[in-house]
């Protein structure tokens, strides 16, 4: 039912997101509330009546980013009214509230109810600073199902929101709370919404996934349950994990991956050190030999299975030993591309603590190593994947007469231009790579279908 009071009746409401998959997901599910409820979902530069910024504070950046946006939507409408979301207004709401052409900030309790809170998004003459939704962190216990639709050809689900870790450099639990997650009925409720959409790959997002399972403090399920539950709905070509620690990654799930139906043989498993004593330092749950465990486990049953891996460089205490250290462990596993992130302060977390501080430009010279390593590991991985079949899913971003998609094991490929193709699963020979560091394949004739299992 469209509700069409008068103060709602056709209002123009435009999104912008900052950060992760999972910010994708809310705000796609947010905008959703506002078209149930009579709002007309437009793009930012289109005029809105109501800007909602959805923020994320992982760096430094995402501070400056929210308030160039901020910026540009006045420029946009100066009548409209901006609202701002996410870990930043968590973390920050004062430090946003003062920003010019704010009108209101709400933390992670609020984000959901922003329609009902801001009643009719009315800008006040007399308000001299933005409205402050933002309750204790303890507080944002609810858990929102959340979905990304019509954005792509793959929709980011949201399974598990939080964290209980307390990594040294992260302020995650601060802006999202103790880790809390849907029920597996809800999820596959969702999974079937999505197919019934005509998605074909759903990305399985979240804070801490692996940690699956929680509702209320109490474990009633696991990722392995979730993700057994998830193989068997109809409509969906893929399922794709987005991250998961190496130590939740237990062997009883990538034998299930292995041999499922829908689950792709990609992992993206966080390690951010390969130095043992960094590792300590950043309080992770796990040493490198557990790493390379996980890796070896993997690449044996799944031998052209994708891995990817998150770093970060420049963590205090992070030597020149330690740093090279970690350059040579990554250099010797058998990973396919690095997720290289620079170490920035953060209020409240430990990591301030320690001794010595890595100077800005060692930072960025680490990171430059990590970047230009990340780009040979790809190339070696792409190579070896050459010459073999695949199933490769077709995006609609057209550019220069070419479509591209990604393999089951994510490698990225380029074909001739065909309608026909979008949003279909084809089989493929791998030729070779191109100068953009995709690669061009050939169509396996008579071998197409439409597959839908």
């Amino acid at each position: 039912m469209q509700n069409t009071d008068n103060h709602t009746d056709k209002k123009k409401v435009a999104f912008y997101t900052l950060g992760c998959k999972l910010n994708y997901s809310e705000t796609s599910t947010i905008g959703r509330m506002f078209e149930n409820k009579g709002y007309q979902k437009v793009e930012f530069n289109q005029k809105p009546d109501i800007f909602i910024i959805n923020t994320c504070s992982v760096t430094e950046n995402a501070d400056k980013k929210c308030k160039k946006i901020v910026k540009e939507a006045q420029k946009i409408n100066p009548d409209g009214y901006v609202t701002i979301i996410g870990c930043y207004a968590q973390l920050k709401p004062q430090e946003i509230a003062s920003i010019e052409g704010v009108d209101a900030v709400l933390g992670a309790a609020e984000k959901f109810q922003l329609i009902d809170l801001l009643d009719g998004f009315v800008k006040e003459p007399s308000q001299t600073q933005a409205k402050v939704f933002n309750k204790n962190i303890e507080e944002a216990i609810a858990y929102h199902t959340s979905y990304s639709l019509n954005d792509r050809t793959r929709t980011f689900l949201k399974v598990q929101d939080g964290c209980d870790y307390p990594c040294s450099y992260c302020t995650i639990p601060l802006a999202r709370g103790a880790s809390r997650s849907d029920s597996i009925d809800n999820i596959v409720k969702a999974a079937q919404e999505i197919a019934a959409s005509g998605v074909k790959e759903i990305v399985l997002t979240g804070v801490n996934i692996g940690d699956f399972g929680l509702q209320n403090g109490k474990r009633v399920a696991s990722f392995l349950d979730l993700i057994k539950a998830l193989d068997e709905v109809e409509g969906i070509n893929r399922f794709r994990i987005s991250s998961i620690e190496p130590n939740l990654l237990t062997d009883e799930i990538i034998a299930f991956v292995a041999q499922s139906k829908r689950f792709v043989p990609h992992f993206h498993i966080p390690l951010q050190s390969g130095s043992n004593k960094v590792l300590g330092l950043m309080k992770r749950r796990y040493k490198r030999e557990l790493y390379i465990d996980r890796v070896q486990k993997i690449k044996s049953l799944m031998p052209d299975c994708c891995i990817g891996v998150d770093v970060i460089v420049g963590h205090p205490g992070e030597t020149d030993e330690a740093f090279l250290e970690s350059y040579q462990f990554l250099n010797e596993l058998p990973i396919s591309y690095l997720h290289v992130f620079t170490y920035s302060e953060r209020e409240n977390t430990h990591a301030l603590s320690i001794k010595p501080v890595v100077p800005q430009n060692k930072r960025a010279e680490r990171s430059k190593m990590l970047h230009i390593l990340s780009d040979k590991k790809k190339r070696a991985f792409y190579e070896s994947q050459l010459g073999k079949h695949f199933e490769v899913l077709f995006e609609e971003d057209i550019e220069n007469g070419q479509m591209q998609g990604f393999t089951e094991n994510y490698v990225r490929v380029t074909a001739k231009y065909d309608p026909l193709l979008i949003n279909e699963t084809k089989q493929v020979h791998l030729v070779e790579i191109n100068a953009e560091m995709l690669v061009e394949v050939q169509e396996l004739e008579n071998e197409y279908e439409n597959h839908t299992h």
